[in-house]
């Protein structure tokens, strides 16, 4: 099996977790940096990767890196890379990505340059002046930071947190893998009560019910590596078949609630859609009154942001009364994913620890209550 160099992107704050999902998928030389992590393995580590990994954003094959501080350098150093060994003559091979704190600052002149580098490497070694470009895509990422040039392929196509069953969101949707996270920050793998009083279009539960099956996240999809022609299509399939054997069966105390009658039919509708429905009970309520079950557990939450759902005095009073409701309850453990600063101060406890995590690029902290 080919060995090669993979890059996953992810969320900031994410990084070590995803470098451990990594390590317990068998990937190799797992290398952890801020925004991403890197690791070797074959076409099944890149396969595994894609269907299983709960955090990470996307698969990227790394095809080389090079110093580019100059046009011609950046030109030259894309014609020096192999591109034949995976874009066939037919392919399509699109250019996106980003350039920070570097000479080549402008994306659109680097996106051109990279197309063109690329197109005369392929012309060459096809003996062909014009690609017909009606095949498969081959998405080519790059990134050039302090002048560092990277260039990738992207094996997974839409990013990895569109599990397939979020088709409608609610006004302030949390990303699937900062769901995943929180779940696994809070320890939650199947066995204690799983509460969310504030579900919203569901995310975090259903991430909560995937994870107590070990339900592959990728299973309900597809990736642009299988439609490539150098993947040998068994590579998929033992991939997926492992992925569904490694699948739990149980019974499992997950409850989900909001307030809103329109958010809660939305995270039953995506519930369904994850085949989860069966694990989630819903019901509708004020977080602030509601009666738990017996025996403590979990509650992992989101509850609305001020700047994106509730005025922020809204927002501020809401944590007022939610803290006052959680100071009387005994035996539960709260995980709360907030973006205002002072969130403890309005709660009116600081957390036992908090950890800073990014929703998108909104920056957030979350608070952690034993």
């Amino acid at each position: 099996m080919n060995n090669f160099t993979f890059c996953v992107p992810c969320l900031f704050g994410l990084e070590g977790l995803v470098g451990d999902e990594l390590r317990r998928m068998d990937a190799q030389n797992v290398q952890v940096e801020n925004g991403r992590v890197y690791f070797e393995g074959g076409w099944d580590t890149m396969a595994r990767a894609n269907l299983r990994m709960r955090m990470g954003e996307r698969v990227l094959l790394k095809l080389g890196a090079f110093r580019a501080d100059t046009w011609d350098a950046l030109f030259d150093g894309v014609a020096a890379l192999p591109w034949e060994d995976f874009i066939p003559k037919d392919g399509k091979f699109p250019v996106k990505g980003h350039s920070l704190n570097s000479k080549l600052h402008s994306v659109p002149t680097c996106q051109a340059m990279i197309q063109k580098a690329v197109a005369k490497r392929l012309g060459g070694k096809y003996h062909l002046q014009h690609l017909p470009a009606t095949g498969q895509t081959y998405q080519i990422q790059f990134s050039i930071m302090k002048d560092m040039a990277e260039l990738y392929l992207d094996t997974s196509g839409a990013g990895l947190h569109k599990r397939g069953y979020r088709a409608v969101g609610n006004d302030a949707p949390l990303r699937e893998t900062l769901a995943a996270a929180m779940v696994h920050l809070a320890r939650y793998r199947g066995r204690d009560t799983f509460v969310d009083p504030f579900c919203g279009s569901g995310t975090i539960v259903i991430e909560a019910a995937m994870a107590a099956l070990n339900r592959a996240p990728g299973l309900g999809r597809g990736f642009s590596a299988e439609k490539w022609r150098e993947v040998p299509v068994e590579v998929w399939r033992q991939e997926r078949t492992a992925a569904m054997d490694r699948e739990y069966r149980g019974d499992y105390r997950i409850f989900a609630s909001d307030i809103d009658p329109q958010s809660l039919a939305i995270a039953q509708s995506n519930a369904k859609k994850a085949g989860m429905e069966s694990y989630i009970q819903f019901s509708e309520a004020d977080a602030t009154r509601l009666t738990l079950p017996e025996g403590g557990g979990i509650i992992v939450c989101n509850p609305p942001y001020g700047e994106r759902m509730l005025e922020q005095r809204s927002a501020q009073k809401l944590y007022q009364q939610y803290g006052r409701y959680f100071k009387n309850l005994d035996g539960w453990k709260l995980y709360l994913i907030s973006s205002e600063p002072e969130f403890e101060r309005y709660f009116g406890r600081k957390a036992d620890k908090k950890r800073k995590l990014y929703n998108g690029m909104i920056q957030c902290n979350l608070f952690m209550y034993f």
